[in-house]
């Protein structure tokens, strides 16, 4: 395969890996790892030494595992429920997707991606029976939770492309 067309596929799937670092489906930082290794195979682009390629394949994996505990961490941190939790995940599927098709004056998907997570997880916690003040403090844990992860998502994203093209 071309070296061109390999450089144009591991674009490709950096891009993928930016947008798996804000929607729960897609696992943001091994995605960009893909991409990391389509260079790798590349002559011109890759050739990463063996100690580079299993430090990425460490840092993605561990941040994968850390996206699930970080957000239900902030969650008990505030006394949320699980219900928290899946309403901030339903909440941010809302704001990406349905949210714009409904609205469509202004940047609503950047709104969802910041809003949806919070009142997800208020109406989860309050489906729940939380009381007022308990859930609105249990849904900022959720939300809190949620930005850490994708934060860290996306930091270690940048980090796996950028060192892609600085080797």
């Amino acid at each position: 395969m071309s070296d061109w067309l390999l450089l144009v596929l591991a674009i490709l799937v950096f891009l993928i890996g930016f947008v798996g670092c804000f929607l729960p489906v897609l696992p943001g930082p091994p995605v960009s790892y893909v991409g990391m290794l389509i260079l790798h195979f590349s002559d011109k682009f890759g050739g990463f030494s063996t100690l580079f390629l299993v430090s990425f394949a460490l840092l993605a994996l561990v941040v994968q595992i850390l996206d699930y505990i970080v957000p239900a961490w902030g969650t008990k941190k505030f006394g949320g429920t699980k219900h928290g939790t899946w309403g901030s995940i339903i909440g941010l599927v809302f704001g990406i997707f349905i949210l714009p098709s409904i609205v469509v004056i202004g940047p609503f998907g950047l709104f969802g991606i910041i809003l949806g997570p919070f009142v997800g997880a208020l109406i989860g916690e309050t489906m729940a029976g939380q009381k007022s003040d308990k859930a609105l403090r249990a849904a900022f844990g959720s939300f809190i939770g949620f930005l850490g992860g994708t934060l860290m998502k996306l930091v270690a994203s940048v980090i796996i492309t950028v060192s892609s093209f600085m080797n």
